[in-house]
């Protein structure tokens, strides 16, 4: 039963940054980000939420799977975890809330790092739970490229 309230804490924790930091997207969504020049890849605006959803479902079960053993601690896969989610969030203040797609770049790339040794630390631990981070990877992989091309096809 321990292990089950860790993972809902875990999740809940996940849906409520991402919930958080749409609130700071949501005038940017409807009148700024229409008017940028966006790569043919740029999913349509339905998805976004869509992948969301999996992204944070798979992240909460990711750290709530290993959540109670030591390992967790002693190898700092809280704190990398927590660091990804403070970087998550920022790059929606930025990107969106300011408006400012370079500086989201920036926290994207950081949060690509973060995200790439959290999974390498946690495969040490539990190879399932770093697995659940491959959508999150793929995401980001895209996104990063998405933020790239903006920066590089819009005034800054």
């Amino acid at each position: 039963m321990k292990r089950v309230i860790y993972i809902l804490i875990a999740i809940l924790i996940c849906f409520g940054v991402g919930y958080t930091a749409q609130l700071f997207q949501v005038d940017a969504i409807n009148e700024w980000y229409p008017t940028l020049n966006k790569s043919v890849l740029t999913p349509p605006n339905y998805l976004f939420p869509i992948a969301w959803a999996v992204i944070y479902l798979c992240c909460g079960l990711s750290i709530g799977l290993v959540w109670n053993k030591r390992q967790v601690f002693d190898s700092g896969l809280g704190w990398i975890f927590a660091l990804q989610l403070v970087f998550n969030f920022a790059w929606s203040f930025l990107f969106f809330y300011l408006q400012d797609p370079l500086s989201g770049l920036i926290d994207i790339v950081l949060l690509d790092i973060t995200v790439l040794f959290y999974t390498i630390v946690c495969y040490k631990i539990n190879k399932f739970s770093a697995w659940l981070f491959l959508p999150y990877i793929i995401w980001l992989i895209l996104a990063t490229y998405l933020n790239v091309f903006i920066v590089l096809n819009n005034p800054i």
